[in-house]
Formats: C-alpha cells, sequence, structure tokens
C-alpha cells in the first residue's frame, strides 16, 4: 500500500531533520545490527516537537478513537516528549484538553506521593480512564511490557480501573525478536517472533504506526529524496535498497499482519 500524503510528510519530516538515518556498524537495543536507526530524540525544539506530535495526533483522529482517550502516556523517556507534544497540539489546534502522562524508573514515596509509592509522574490516572500509549520506535516491546505493569500496579495502588485504548508507534520496524544462544549472544540471521504481534496476542492491546519503515524508504527511494547515510545527504542507492531490503528479508516480518493496526 502507498503512503497516505500525510505519511509521506511524515517520512520527508524524519529524514529532514536526520531523524531517520542510515550508517554502518548500527547496532540495536537487543544486540543485532541495522543498516538504519531511528531517532526521535533529535526532534528537541518547540516547532519539531510541536510538528511530531501533530503526527502522531492525526493518526489517533484518524483511528477514530478519540472519545475513547483521556490520558496521552508516553513511557520514559523519549515516549514522554511525543505525549506532551500531542497534548499541547490537541489543545492548540483542536481545542481538545487531554492529559499526558510518563512513567518513573523508580518509586516515588515522599512528597505528594508519601506512603503511595506512584511510578506515573503526573498522577493523573483516574477510576475509569482510558490511556493511549504512545512511543517512536518498537523493537523487542520490552519497554511497553514494563509500562503495562505499571499501569497495572498504578491502578492497584489507587484501586481504580484504568483501560488501556491503544499504543501507537512513530515508525514500525516491521521487525522480529532477537534470538540469543545458551551464553545469551545474539544468533545472526535468526528470525525470532512478530514483536508487534505477540505483544497484542500477550497483551491484548492493539499496535498502530504512524508507517512501517518498508514503506517509508520505498518512498523515500522512489522519489529520490535525500537522507542521512554515512553521515552525508544524499538520496537512498540501489545498493543501499538492497541492503535494507535484505535486512528485512533476515530480521523482518511479513508485511501483512493480523494483530497490528494500518
Amino acid at each position: 500500500m502507498a503512503l497516505k500524503p500525510y505519511q509521506q510528510d511524515f517520512a520527508r519530516f524524519l529524514t529532514e531533520t536526520g531523524s531517520l538515518f542510515f550508517r554502518e556498524g548500527l547496532v540495536l537495543k537487543d544486540g543485532r545490527p541495522s543498516p538504519y536507526f531511528v531517532n526521535m530524540g533529535r526532534l528537541c525544539t518547540g516547532k519539531l516537537s510541536f510538528s511530531l506530535g501533530s503526527f502522531f495526533v492525526r493518526r489517533l483522529l484518524e483511528l477514530d478513537r478519540l472519545t475513547e482517550v483521556d490520558i496521552l502516556l508516553g513511557p520514559s523517556y523519549k515516549g514522554s516528549a511525543i505525549a506532551q507534544a500531542m497534548a499541547i497540539n490537541f489543545w492548540t489546534e483542536h481545542r481538545k484538553e487531554l492529559f499526558f502522562e510518563y512513567d518513573r524508573k523508580e518509586f516515588k514515596d515522599y512528597g505528594e506521593a508519601s506512603g503511595q509509592k506512584n511510578l506515573m509522574v503526573n498522577n493523573s490516572f483516574f477510576d475509569g480512564c482510558g490511556i493511549w500509549i504512545v512511543d517512536d520506535v518498537g523493537t523487542s516491546m520490552a519497554t511497553k511490557y514494563e509500562l503495562l505493569q505499571k499501569i497495572e500496579r498504578e491502578g492497584e495502588q489507587k484501586k481504580i480501573s484504568v483501560r488501556v485504548v491503544g499504543l501507537c508507534l512513530g515508525i514500525d520496524r516491521q521487525q522480529t525478536t532477537a534470538c540469543y544462544d545458551s551464553t545469551g549472544k545474539v544468533i545472526p540471521g535468526k528470525k525470532g517472533e512478530d514483536a508487534l504481534q505477540r505483544f497484542t496476542e500477550t497483551t491484548g492491546v492493539a499496535v498502530y504506526s504512524i508507517a512501517p519503515i518498508s514503506e517509508v524508504v520505498d518512498y523515500l527511494f522512489k522519489e529520490q529524496i535525500p537522507v542521512q547515510v554515512q553521515g552525508a545527504w544524499q538520496p537512498i542507492s540501489a545498493s543501499l535498497k538492497k541492503v535494507f531490503d535484505a535486512y528485512l528479508e533476515e530480521y523482518g516480518t511479513h508485511l501483512t499482519r493480523k494483530y497490528v493496526r494500518r
């Protein structure tokens, strides 16, 4: 499927800001190599942050799930900036007031949280609230599993009912989980499970994205839009496209999934 106009704008936005780049020697958190990386931490000005939030807002509106959402929750650290950017965008562009929230890496049990061991920074959860989780990418989804545990723990602590409406990623890496040998080392070239599909099967939480990486790269290649390659701005060459395609063939998922919503 071809990218919609706003998804094309998103692809250009990521490349023009250097958030999506190609470089030899890149290694993911799970230990596997990757020819490309998406670093939305580069979107660190007011203008860029607002623009990023607008793309996530557009996706939520497109999905028609806004009436179910009370709180925008981004896992620390990059997801927290996305949640706040969305909240600001919703108010300034749509006059819709939503809470934004993000998790702590450790309990807080002092000040306003004395004796409570809060796991959420803004303490915005309330009984019956609907939560929309946002983050930049998902590889193993380990951070998202941990976040769901924190949400459950926060609900139990406050004795309230909370529901996760869905989870939206900026980019779907369309990637399987890593496989490891008995010593804990990554097994090169071996595919694990579809990380996003397994997440939904395990948790019941639907996963969405603004755009899948295969279609983003296809668009950039066909339009010959300059991206950062080895630190220099240039269109994606045929040889680099082959490297990318081979990478998805080696570690990627099927292009059609049952559980990852387009």
